[in-house]
Formats: structure tokens, sequence, C-alpha cells
């Protein structure tokens, strides 16, 4: 790797020296391939996009001993658990033969760490779109006051397949730092036009605890409800439903996230019955928009599950009587809605594409169902206007 830019030469001099090769070493580098570019962020997103082509995880980084804690510092940033990385100290000769002593530098200032991170967000926001423009599917229920949508899988920067190109969630067990997702969400933010600095997205743990926004958070929880102007809540899904509730009346919103065990649990009107509780909505009032999810077409569970579906309503589920029934958790989410008192035509979960199949549509959505562990997050969004 080769770079030119300051962060590079933290002991503020370029090196002019020459590796200390051995035949051995010399018969590796025959498969070297070397990526030069004008910054450390640039040429280390380089290499990770060439590791990730390889499918590999297990990494020897040979770095002179007065780099390594800079080079480690990059690394934190732009690779996630899934990575191992070993260090060995790389020996160097100067031209003159001489054997260069190399002192690790084993810390790192604040303001150092804030180069890095700078250096890092500004090279990743030159970065171009991939897979086609962004796009935000909104509902016309929703009136002007709020805004609000759901996002599909174009438009950002991620570019391993499952998780290309505009995946909103980092865990340790995906392949996308959190400063890539956080590009996507810079891009999100100035397309619709909320503030990123205010942003707050679920803490998904497949159950009904809603978090009212003002109090304690919870270490986990499917719905948040809010009525700040100016802050703007999401819910993630990957063939789970992100669904948004709005009220214009008392001025107050909320988001959940609903896969079937939410979904059986209520965890929408336990949203809405936290608007009520907390902000006074009336049920006649509030508006919920289910966004994009697996369809019944995809989606299966074990018999003994389905039962409870099938229990709520027949509809709920087909193929009944094989072993794994096909699941309608939109169908069921609509049911239970109208059950707790929402008004039927105050529920939007048809046409603008929210009720495509995620799993039927790899070119719009990402998908669990579809492209198992290491998959993509789209998310369902929504904020009272300043």
């Amino acid at each position: 790797m080769d770079c030119s830019k300051m962060s590079c030469e933290r002991d503020g001099e370029h090196d002019n020296c020459e590796l200390e090769t051995s035949n051995g070493l010399l018969t590796l580098m025959r498969e070297f391939e070397i990526v030069r570019n004008p910054s450390m962020a640039a040429s280390l997103y380089t290499i990770k996009q060439k590791i990730d082509e390889k499918n590999l995880s297990s990494i020897k980084v040979i770095v002179p001993a007065h780099r390594k804690t800079l080079m480690k510092a990059f690394i934190d940033r732009l690779f996630t658990e899934v990575y191992n990385f070993e260090f060995e100290d790389l020996q160097v000769t100067l031209r003159d033969g001489l054997l260069k002593q190399s002192t690790e530098i084993n810390t790192i200032t604040a303001h150092e760490l804030e180069e890095i991170q700078s250096e890092i967000e500004t090279y990743l926001r030159s970065l171009p779109a991939l897979k086609g423009e962004l796009t935000i599917i909104t509902s016309p229920l929703i009136p002007d006051i709020f805004i609000h949508g759901f996002t599909t899988r174009t438009g950002g920067i991620s570019y391993i397949p499952t998780l290309s190109s505009f995946n909103l969630f980092s865990s340790s067990k995906r392949r996308d730092p959190k400063v890539v997702v956080q590009e996507n969400l810079h891009r999100l933010a100035n397309t619709a036009g909320f503030n990123v600095e205010k942003f707050y997205q679920i803490k998904t743990d497949h159950a009904n605890e809603v978090w009212i926004m003002g109090r304690k958070e919870p270490e986990s929880f499917d719905g948040i409800t809010s009525n700040q102007r100016g802050v703007t809540i999401a819910a993630p899904g990957a063939d789970c439903i992100p669904i948004v509730f709005a009220d214009p009346v008392k001025k107050a919103c909320g988001v959940a996230h609903s896969g079937w065990k939410g979904t059986l649990l209520g965890v929408a009107m336990a949203t809405v019955n936290a608007m009520i509780a907390e902000y006074g909505c009336s049920l006649e009032d509030i508006i919920v928009v289910l966004g994009p999810s697996v369809g019944p077409c995809c989606f299966t569970l074990p018999r003994e599950s389905a039962n409870a579906f099938h229990n709520l309503h027949p509809e709920c589920v087909r193929l009944f009587n094989s072993p794994r029934p096909h699941i309608d958790i939109r169908k069921a989410t609509r049911i239970l809605l109208e059950q707790g008192g929402i008004l039927p035509q105050n529920i939007h979960d048809l046409n603008q594409d929210l009720n495509l199949c995620t799993s039927c549509h790899p070119d719009k959505f990402f998908s669990h169902v579809r492209d198992g562990l290491n998959f993509g997050t789209q998310i369902g969004f929504i904020s009272i206007r300043e």
C-alpha cells in the first residue's frame, strides 16, 4: 500500500527505505498487488474491497512499528468483527544499507482520531452511488407536516452483494462497518430532508416493548413514539414489516418493527396504545402504513407456529395442512389493527410498491429469507417537520 497523505506520515517525514527481504518473501511478493491512493482511507477501503471479493476474514498486516497504532485506528473504523487481524513488525533498511530502528507508538490523540474519522468520512462521501438512484417510497395518506418514507436497496455505497447498495444497519456479524452505514444514512437525510443528528432507530428484540421518546431508553424495543419536532424515528426491516404511524391531529408519530413474533405479540397495537396514552391520540385519527415485507409466497413457519396465525384468521395461512404452511404477516397485522380500532381506510398496506414481497424482488429490497445471515436492511422512518 502506498499513500501520500499526512495521516500516513505520522512521524512527519517520508520513509526513504526498502524492504528487508528474504527469498521467501520475494517469492511471495510476486503474488502481491500494489494499491496506490492519495489517502490511507482510500487505500484501506480499496484493500477491504479486494478482501471481500475473496470472502477472506483472516488478515496479516506487516507494518512499521511506528505506524501500527495509526493503522489499527483506521482498521477499527473500516472493518467489523467479522475480520481477524494479525500484526507483524516490518523491518526496513535505509538505502545506505543501515537498519532503521522503529519504535512503536502506543498512543493516539483525540485530535488524531478526529482527523482519521474525518478523512474516512470525506473519502466515503466522494464515492458514487451504486445500483441506481436513492429511492424513497411514501404514502399519500400521511400529510406533509411529516417527513416519512421507506427505503429500497438502491443509491448507497455498500458494495458487498447481499448488502448492496443502501444497507442501513451495521453489526459485528456483517461486513459493512458503521461508517459506511452512516454515509448511507447521511445520503438519505439529505434526500428526505431530516436532521441526521436527531435520528433514532429501533433496537429489535422481536417483541412488543415501545420506547416513548423522552423517557429512559430501554435496552431493546420494537416500537418508538414521539411528538418532538425535528426528531426522526426509524424501524428496520428485511422481511419483517417496518411500520409507520402518524396522527396529524395531535402531531405525534411512531414506528414499529413487526416480524412474525412481534405480529403475534401485538407490537403494532402496542405502538398505537402508547400514542393514545402518551399524547392523547384518538384511534380514528391514527394513520398506519405498512412498509415492504416478505409475502406469504416466500415465508413459511412450522405447523405449530402457524396455528397461532390460523387461529387469528384462516386467511393468514396458506397450505395449512403442509409441514410448513405459508404465513401472511401483513394480513395478520391489518386484522389486529382493525380489531384494535384503527379505521380500515387509515391502514395503507397496498400500492406504491409497499406490498411487493421483499424476497421476490432482489432488485428493490433486502431479504433475510433470500440472502441468509449476511443480509442488508432497509428502514421505515418518520419525523414531524420543525
